[in-house]
């Protein structure tokens, strides 16, 4: 990710179906850290459009792989399962 910004770059609103479109080019994209796949927000002021990246959750296997019980104290329930939980 390059961390010199960009700015006034020249672009022109296309058809894009029944909408408008136009492309972020490379430089623009790398500036601003935007990859293919991103998720990104986008909303709307006068005569403005904001585009931000958007964190993805972490999967389940990825928090997972965080956890330390060591650190978050083991067992969470450190009481005798009850009722349905006893199999």
């Amino acid at each position: 990710m390059t961390s010199a910004a960009i700015s006034n770059l020249p672009s022109k609103a296309v058809a894009w179906g029944n909408g408008l479109g136009f492309r972020i080019t490379k430089p623009l994209a790398e500036a601003a850290g935007i990859a293919l796949d991103t998720e990104l927000t986008v909303s709307a002021q006068p005569g403005r459009i904001v585009i931000e990246t958007r964190a993805k959750r972490p999967s389940l296997k990825a928090m997972l792989a965080t956890f330390d019980p060591e650190r978050h104290g083991g067992e969470v329930m450190a009481f005798r399962p009850v009722g349905r939980e006893v199999l």
